[in-house]
C-alpha cells in the first residue's frame, strides 16, 4: 500500500510520549460508530425476527396457499368442492409445493354453565401437518385422526379457555347455528398457546368429519385446500403457476376453483409487515449519518492536530492526494476498531436474547412474549460494509482540509 500506509499506521498505532490519535472527541466518535452499528444490527434482526414470527403464525393457522369453492364467500361458512385424487396429484407435482392437505370450516358457539363464545371449528383430515400445533401446545398432545372413524376430541387455545374458563380434559357442547341448530359435545385433548390473539381467541380444532356429518357433505368434500411451500421467496410464482393451472378446471359438482395466497387472505397483517421495512431503512440512515458526522469531526480533530507534520510531509514534496491518503487510513483504523466494538456488542445480545429471551413483550400487542430476533451472515455482512462504505466516502469531502494546509505557516510551530 506505499507510504501512506505506512505513515497512517505508525501515527495510529505509535503512542510514544503519550500522543495518541484517540483523544476524547476522537473517543465520542468511536462511540457513536459502535453504538450506531449496534442499533442497526440490532433493529434488523428485530424486524426480520419479528416479521418471521408473525408470518409463520399466520401460515400455522392458514398454510401458504389456499384452495377454496370461487363461489365461497368471505364468511366461514362455506361451499365445498370436491377433493379428487387428481387434484392432489396434480398440486403435490408443483415443484415448491411440499404439503397439501384438506380442511373445512363452520362458525359455532361454545355454550358453558358460566359463559359463551362465538368460535369458528377448524377441521382437519388424517394429512394435517402438525408441526405447528405440536410446537404451541401448552397441555394435552394433538390429535389423532382415523379415516374409519370419527372423534370428537378438539384443540382450544389458551384463550378460549380462559375465557371460558375450560381445563385440559373438560368437555363443553358447541351450538351450530344452521337448520335444524345442532350441538355436538366436544373433549378438550389439548390446549395451545400461539400468543396471535387474533386467532388464539377463534379458533378451535377438530375432526373435519365432524363438519362434514353437520353440513351434509360426502367423504370427499372440504372447504378447500391448504398447500404448504418448501420456499416462501417463491411463493408468489407458486400462487401464480396454480392459479393458472386450476382456473380452467372444475371439480366433480362443476365448482371452479379459487386460488389465494396468505398475503391475499390477510392483506392487512402483511402490509403491516412491509411497512415495519421502512421503519428499519430510517433507522439504517439515521445511524449512518450519525455515525458518519461523528467520525467526519473526528478526523478533522486529526489533521489540525497533525498540521506541523502535514506542513512538513508537503515540504518533503509530499502531494496532498497522498497527504490525503493517510488521514483517509487512520480513518480506516479508527472505523475498523468502532465496528469490532460494535459487532462484539450487538452479537452478544443478539445471542443472550437467542438463549434467555430476556427482554420480554405484551403478546396482547405485539403477539409475541419476547423480543424476536433474527440475524444471519448475508444482512451482518452488508450491515458492516455498508457501515464502512457510507462512512469512508463521507469522510472524502473533510479530508481535502488537508490542501488548505500551509506548510510556511505550519512547520514554525510545534
Amino acid at each position: 500500500m506505499g507510504s501512506e500506509f505506512f505513515i497512517a499506521k505508525r501515527i495510529y498505532f505509535d503512542k510514544e510520549e503519550g500522543k495518541e490519535v484517540s483523544p476524547p472527541a476522537i473517543r465520542i466518535a468511536l462511540i457513536s460508530m459502535a453504538i450506531g452499528l449496534v442499533i442497526m444490527i440490532l433493529s434488523v434482526s428485530i424486524v426480520v425476527g419479528f416479521k418471521k414470527e408473525v408470518r409463520n403464525k399466520v401460515i400455522g393457522f392458514g398454510s401458504h396457499i389456499q384452495i377454496s369453492n370461487f363461489d365461497s364467500n368471505t364468511s366461514y361458512e362455506t361451499h365445498p368442492i370436491a377433493v379428487g385424487e387428481a387434484l392432489l396429484n396434480e398440486l403435490n407435482e408443483q415443484p415448491n409445493v411440499y404439503h397439501v392437505q384438506k380442511f373445512a370450516t363452520k362458525p359455532a358457539i361454545i355454550k358453558t354453565d358460566e359463559n359463551f363464545l362465538g368460535v369458528i371449528l377448524k377441521g382437519v383430515d388424517t394429512d394435517f401437518d402438525w408441526d405447528f400445533f405440536k410446537q404451541n401446545m401448552v397441555e394435552g398432545e394433538i390429535l389423532t385422526l382415523t379415516s374409519d372413524s370419527t372423534i370428537t376430541n378438539v384443540l382450544i387455545s389458551r384463550e378460549i379457555a380462559n375465557k371460558l374458563h375450560l381445563e385440559w380434559n373438560d368437555s363443553f357442547i358447541c351450538y351450530f347455528i344452521q337448520e335444524p341448530v345442532r350441538a355436538r359435545r366436544f373433549h378438550v385433548a389439548g390446549i395451545y398457546q400461539t400468543n396471535f390473539i387474533d386467532y388464539d381467541k377463534l379458533f378451535i380444532i377438530g375432526d373435519i368429519k365432524q363438519i362434514r356429518r353437520l353440513s351434509a357433505w360426502e367423504n370427499d368434500w372440504a372447504s378447500g385446500l391448504e398447500i404448504l411451500v418448501n420456499d416462501y421467496d417463491k411463493l408468489d410464482s407458486t400462487v401464480e403457476d396454480i392459479y393458472y393451472s386450476l382456473s380452467v378446471q372444475t371439480d366433480r359438482l362443476g365448482n371452479h376453483y379459487y386460488t389465494r395466497s396468505i398475503k391475499q387472505l390477510n392483506p392487512m397483517i402483511f402490509a403491516w409487515l412491509d411497512v415495519l421495512d421502512t421503519n428499519v431503512i430510517i433507522i439504517l440512515i439515521l445511524m449512518l449519518l450519525v455515525a458518519g458526522f461523528s467520525m467526519i469531526s473526528g478526523l478533522l480533530i486529526i489533521i489540525l492536530e497533525r498540521a506541523n507534520m502535514i506542513g512538513i510531509l508537503k515540504a518533503l514534496g509530499q502531494n496532498n492526494s497522498s497527504i490525503r491518503k493517510i488521514f483517509l487510513y487512520i480513518s480506516v483504523f479508527l472505523i475498523g476498531k468502532g465496528l469490532l466494538w460494535g459487532n462484539a456488542i450487538a452479537l452478544l445480545i443478539y445471542f443472550v436474547q437467542k438463549q434467555t429471551g430476556i427482554f420480554k413483550l405484551n403478546p396482547e400487542v405485539y403477539y409475541v412474549s419476547e423480543v424476536p430476533m433474527e440475524l444471519n451472515i448475508v444482512h451482518w455482512a452488508l450491515i458492516n460494509i455498508g457501515a464502512l462504505t457510507v462512512t469512508l466516502l463521507m469522510l472524502i469531502g473533510p479530508s481535502y482540509l488537508v490542501a488548505k494546509i500551509s506548510p510556511a505557516k505550519t512547520i514554525r510551530f510545534e
